[in-house]
């Protein structure tokens, strides 16, 4: 499908995000092997938690759809109830739902294969197998064991200690949920740190997690997690596109609700302050263990900056819109230490280089992420999402300050996380 987008005379409104797509992600598959009944309410839609219960429900687990809220009622069944699935469990384009599944299905006591789509399918999957292939699994893969399909023969895991080789929460997720099985202690070390959704949620859960410095240790249930109903805070990937908006439109003024803030999620946040956004965080509160607030955005004049080193990790699925705010920005922003996007959905270094070039953005593709020349006028152009959610959504904000018209092929690919997207920038004035 293609988008078109004009440059809209300005942006004012109000938009509450949909539930954080991570945390969505852990709530579920926890309470599944909790003991007893949860509700999670304001889960994130799209595709991707769709095949995480869909998995799920493969393996034994009762979950309904509670439409009122926009949310699910999970049957926990404990951390011994799961049962062998008859086919073979389907990911989607979920990297997520693949890689903590991995970890719980390794401990479990029967076999599993596990697919996804074409793009999942590209993606690495020997950071995982390898820690649990230490922890006593047996796991193999396509491509000399590295890429999906799985197939898991998993049970009789001990626990290990590992030093995680990059920076990454689904990695460091699926070795702790295989270690709450594992006999003994599993402790993980991280480089830097990364999103802690999983820790926190265990935690409140009643996992017996304990966090120094950059290591993690979990010990082994010894009886069933309890269930944690949770109204999930908004997701601040779905949110960073508005405060990007917000800041590069020159008439813009606008309010996200109620958006999670987890210290780990935040760099987006703190790269603009840096660029020189005028942004605000009002009515700060608590949910699930969460820090949440509303944060208000202005046209505000940017200037570049230099992105690397720990805070990369802190943002990393924001960078395509981040690139939007640096073209528009004063003088040059260098972003570095983000060879992670190369194996996202998509290439997203090349991808986002590319695609903004068609609209006449200066962007130089470098190994491990971009240098962009800001301050060139933007023009509409037609240019493609390919098929990966944020570069859409990246493209789409550009649009909305490009001269001229911008079309954006593939712009369905929002539905993976964020199928109101189009919908929720038509309601701040941009059509």
């Amino acid at each position: 499908m293609v988008k078109k987008i004009r440059q809209c005379r300005a942006l004012d409104g109000e938009i509450t995000p949909a539930g954080d797509k991570s945390i969505s992600h852990r709530a579920i598959l926890f309470n599944a092997i909790a003991r007893g009944q949860a509700k999670i309410t304001n889960l994130a839609p799209g595709a991707d938690c769709m095949s995480m219960m869909t998995c799920l429900q493969a393996l034994g687990v009762k979950i309904s759809l509670d439409v009122s809220s926009n949310g699910v009622i999970v049957e926990g069944r404990g951390h011994r109830g799961l049962v062998e699935a008859e086919g073979v469990l389907d990911a989607g384009n979920s990297a997520t739902t693949m890689r903590l599944l991995t970890g719980l299905l390794a401990a479990q006591p029967f076999f599993s294969v596990m697919t996804g789509d074409s793009s999942l399918r590209s993606r690495p999957m020997d950071r995982v197998i390898q820690p649990l292939r230490l922890m006593g699994a047996s796991i193999w893969g396509r491509g000399k064991d590295r890429l999906a399909p799985l197939a898991i023969r998993g049970g009789g895991l001990v626990g290990i200690k590992y030093k995680l080789p990059v920076a990454s929460a689904q990695l460091k997720s699926a070795v702790l949920v295989a270690g709450l099985f594992a006999e003994g202690r599993t402790t993980v070390t991280e480089i830097v740190p990364s999103r802690d959704h999983t820790e926190r949620l265990l935690k409140a859960m009643g996992a017996k997690i304990d966090k120094s410095d950059r290591h993690i240790t979990i010990r082994p249930l010894v009886e069933d997690l309890n269930p944690v109903d949770m109204n999930v805070p908004g997701d601040i990937s779905s949110a960073a596109y508005w405060l990007v908006a917000g800041a590069v439109h020159p008439h813009a003024r606008i309010r996200v609700r109620s958006v999670g803030l987890n210290p780990t999620r935040t760099g987006i946040i703190d790269v603009l302050k840096r660029m020189g956004a005028k942004i605000k965080v009002e009515n700060e509160r608590w949910e699930g263990g969460e820090p949440i607030a509303d944060v208000v955005i202005e046209s505000s004049e940017l200037q570049g900056i230099e992105i690397g080193g720990e805070i990369i990790p802190r943002l990393i699925d924001e960078i395509p819109v981040i690139a939007v705010a640096a073209c528009v920005a004063r003088g040059t922003t260098v972003i570095r230490d983000a060879a992670e996007l190369r194996v996202k959905e998509s290439d997203r270094i090349a991808g986002t280089a590319q695609e903004l070039s068609k609209l006449g953005a200066k962007v130089e593709e470098v190994s491990d992420g971009m240098v962009i020349q800001g301050g060139t006028p933007l023009h509409g152009a037609l240019c493609s999402g390919r098929n990966d959610h944020r570069l859409a959504m990246a493209l789409g904000i550009a649009g909305l300050i490009a001269e001229g018209e911008t079309e954006v092929e593939q712009s369905e690919a929002v539905d993976v996380s964020y199928p109101a997207f189009w919908s929720d920038m038509d309601r701040l004035g941009a059509w």
